[in-house]
């Protein structure tokens, strides 16, 4: 299984470092979703939640906003703030989860639709 090598990274630490089968950015211009071997890019991320589908199992990160440097092998994601909504035990992902909506509020973008972040966002609940 060909698999491409994320890493998200605030300035407080790492939040994910592994491979991945893809995963789904919120891009400035909409998601959009890289698989291994994609063109290089760089992008500007606004305020969302990053899907990231593993072998196994799928795990979501909340940002407020970011970079992301693409290439065929690497995803390297720089936020400003960033929280796992999937790991840990069911009272760590509740709180999680209210972290992120605070977080995701705390952005104030005319262009973004919190209702729909907000909604990703409990979908993992």
């Amino acid at each position: 299984m060909d698999t491409i090598k994320l890493s998200i990274v605030t300035p407080n630490g790492t939040i994910f470092n592994g491979d991945v089968k893809t995963v789904t950015l919120p891009g400035k211009e909409g998601e959009f979703g890289v698989l291994p071997g994609h063109s290089s890019l760089v992008s500007t991320l606004t305020v969302g939640v990053i899907i990231i589908e593993k072998e196994n199992s799928t795990e979501a990160v909340a940002i407020n906003w970011g970079h992301v440097k693409v290439d065929e092998k690497t995803v390297d994601v720089l936020a400003d703030g960033a929280i796992a909504l999937t790991s840990g035990k069911d009272s760590e992902i509740a709180k999680n989860i209210e972290a992120a909506k605070e977080l995701v509020n705390s952005v104030k973008d005319s262009n973004i639709s919190m209702a729909a972040v907000e909604a990703k966002i409990n979908s993992f609940a």
